[in-house]
């Protein structure tokens, strides 16, 4: 009797496999280890008990998300209770790789479940052997599932919002930090390098940028005079430094240099200035970043600062997950394991050190207000991770409870409570919520009824073109309307003279011409359009007009002619 059944979850669908003789495989598992090997040996010990495939790629992504959450998903809780001999005396024992799947199943079925041991072996060589044990399964076809299947599953956990993405913030944060050190580099260099000619300018000028900017402008010190003095204003922004820098120009003790030297120093310094314009636009880059994915802790600790904690955590959403004292302290791992080794005092903070309220805080407090920060900081971080609609309402209301709590250290002023802060905020925070969706309604009508213009407009470009076409094709027609006209003129002019001789088969031909005229306009009326039926009138007049001429006068001796040549 087989009491073991063990689950088995492929990418092609689930599959039950029945172990016999269970309690011997418990005692001989290095047998069982060697036997997995071996197709032969396995088939003895284990047989396919029923098999469930997924219908579709989207059900298959469902029931591998469904289990990595350990979620009993509704298919594999049908395909259980059908398969899974849950009645009888003895209570069959239900083996999964995964114990957090495996509790969920326990709760959901109150079955016996076993993980490990003989389940780990018999799964393994479930894994190795599965497409020869399910019938229909090729080796192929089973690993392109499972390809297609970690690729799905990959780019469901990848897939997030484009403006809520914090990479961008922990790249731009440590290009940051990275640029300013390579600006400090570089500026000391240029000072080193522009000082054998000019060393009076270093204490003249401290500020790196400004000293490259001042390097790449004067150049020869030599060629400096009063001429340049704006231009030196314009850099420095003080008249008394220009004026001294001009000076010192003077009276400098630098040595001369040459000018492939001084275009040397130029163009480094100019490198210089450009990368601390690109830092400027980098920083500015990073400030709108953090507008968008955490407004509230930006708000509350500062662009740079909560760019620093989400870097060091390593996402949002890990900082979110992190608890006050962990935020408190993040950034200082050296020195609180150093304390706990050496039984020291642990650090009262970390990188939110660098936040302004800290370095306001007294000495006796700074520990206190670090805390407090760092609790406001957590609430910030995780209300910018779940929120929907990102706004810096809450940062502003947290930052203004900060301040609040400083000025208590220092004065005893009573700050106001939580909960009465929270409510406003929450009040606020709906309000700047229904206005930005608003917002966001708006420029979608907007964009809708751009593109029904567009459509619109290419409707009647279309339609000018039919009606171009048509219009050439009117006029071919017309043109052949006219031909045939003037060709009826000319055979009636013919035909009335043989009518005045007395021919007798005269009345019966303009019978017939009539007939087959009054045919083809009727023709005409049913196929053609109402401006072609007017065009068609306009014809029908003219042709009309020649009956109504009186019989052109013919001269005597033609009539006296045709009158012996009928008689001949």
């Amino acid at each position: 009797m087989v009491l073991l059944h063990v689950l088995f979850e492929h990418a092609a669908g689930y599959a039950l496999f029945a172990v016999k003789e269970v309690e011997e495989i418990g005692m001989l598992l290095p047998q069982v280890e060697e036997s997995v090997l071996s197709i032969g040996k396995f088939n003895s010990m284990v047989s396919l008990a029923a098999f469930f495939p997924f219908k579709s790629a989207q059900a298959a992504l469902e029931n591998m998300n469904a289990i990595s959450e350990g979620v009993v998903h509704a298919d594999l809780k049908l395909f259980l209770e059908t398969n899974l001999p849950l009645s009888g005396k003895k209570k069959a024992m239900l083996g999964v790789s995964d114990a957090k799947i495996g509790a969920a199943l326990q709760e959901e079925f109150s079955i016996s479940i076993q993980t490990g041991g003989v389940v780990a072996e018999i799964t393994r060589g479930v894994r190795l052997h599965f497409h020869s044990l399910v019938k229909g399964l090729t080796g192929q076809a089973a690993s392109k599932a499972q390809l297609g299947l970690g690729h799905s599953y990959s780019r469901a956990k990848v897939k997030f919002n484009v403006n809520r993405v914090d990479n961008m913030i922990i790249q731009s944060i440590a290009l940051l930090d990275q640029l300013d050190k390579d600006i400090n580099t570089f500026s000391m260099r240029v000072r080193e390098w522009y000082g054998y000619h000019f060393p009076e300018l270093i204490k003249i000028v401290s500020d790196n940028s400004m000293y490259c900017r001042l390097a790449q402008l004067i150049g020869n010190r030599k060629e400096l005079s009063e001429e340049s003095l704006e231009s030196l204003e314009e850099v420095v922004m003080d008249n008394a430094k220009a004026q001294a820098i001009l000076e010192a120009s003077r009276s400098s003790m630098g040595m001369d240099i040459s000018p492939i030297d001084l275009i040397n120093i130029e163009r480094f310094s100019n490198r210089v200035v450009s990368l601390a314009a690109y830092r400027l636009e980098l920083q500015e880059y990073l400030r709108s970043k953090m507008s968008q994915v955490a407004p509230n802790l930006a708000a509350l600790i500062g662009e740079v600062v909560g760019a620093r904690l989400i870097s060091h955590a390593g996402s949002l959403t890990n900082l979110a997950k992190y608890p006050a004292s962990t935020v408190q302290i993040l950034g200082a791992e050296k020195a609180l394991f150093r304390a706990l080794k050496t039984r020291g005092n642990t650090p009262k903070y970390g990188l939110i050190f660098h936040s302004t309220f800290i370095g306001r805080a007294a000495a006796k407090n700074k520990g206190r207000i670090s805390r407090y920060l760092a609790n406001k900081c957590t609430i910030a971080s995780r209300i910018d991770c779940f929120s929907e609609v990102p706004t810096s309402v809450f940062g502003d209301k947290l930052r203004e409870q900060v301040e609040e709590r400083l000025s208590f250290y220092e004065t005893g002023d009573v700050p106001r409570k939580n909960v009465d802060v929270m409510k406003e905020a929450v009040q606020e925070a709906t309000d700047v919520a229904a206005e930005i969706k608003r917002k966001l309604e708006k420029k979608e009508k907007k964009r809708k009824k751009r593109e029904k213009k567009l459509q619109e407009a290419n409707g009647e470009t279309n339609g000018e073109a039919e009606v171009e076409n048509g219009e050439a094709d009117t006029g071919v027609v017309k043109k052949k309307k006219k031909k045939q006209a003037a060709e009826e003129m000319e055979v009636e002019a013919e035909e009335i003279p043989a009518a005045e001789n007395g021919a007798g088969d005269a009345p019966a031909k303009k019978k017939k011409k009539r007939k087959s005229e009054a045919e083809e306009a009727a023709a005409a009326e049913e196929t053609d359009t109402p401006s072609k039926k007017k065009k068609k009138q306009k014809t029908e007049t003219v042709e009309a007009e020649p009956e109504e001429i009186p019989e052109t006068p013919v001269s005597e001796k033609k009539k006296k002619k045709k009158k012996k040549e009928s008689a001949d």
